[in-house]
């Protein structure tokens, strides 16, 4: 299994279309094995899944995400866990626990480039 974690400063950061760097979590039995920040380059909205998918993830977590990022995912085969803040580290022990904090219902929304996410971890971009 691999968990990818949308990546800034040790923490998730707060919207998958904006990140410039993910932190790839191998697990085995249970147990995270390896890690390593991947930098995504000039990869876009709709460039990240075909990234991750690249990379053998099969499980993100992320602050805000937007809903054509969604569709991508759920079109790679990719399972969501938006709406998370905090320790990237503490994030993946927690969905390894079967305890991690997420909100399902997390989605951003974009208008016409002023994009304010509300309370949800994304912040104003």
């Amino acid at each position: 299994m691999k968990i990818a974690v949308t990546y800034e400063d040790g923490n998730i950061y707060g919207h998958f279309g904006h990140t410039q760097q993910f932190k790839i979590y191998t697990v085995e039995q249970g147990t995270v094995v390896s890690s390593e920040v991947v930098p995504t380059g000039d990869s876009g909205h709709g460039a990240l899944a075909g990234f991750l998918k690249e990379r053998g993830v099969d499980t993100l977590i992320c602050g805000g995400i937007g809903g054509g990022a969604r569709t991508a995912l759920a079109q790679a085969g990719i399972e969501l866990y938006p709406g998370a803040v905090g320790s990237a580290d503490d994030a993946v022990q927690a969905l390894l626990n079967g305890a991690l904090r997420y909100d399902p219902n997390t989605v951003c929304a974009h208008h016409e480039g002023n994009h304010s996410c509300g309370n949800h971890g994304c912040g104003n971009h």
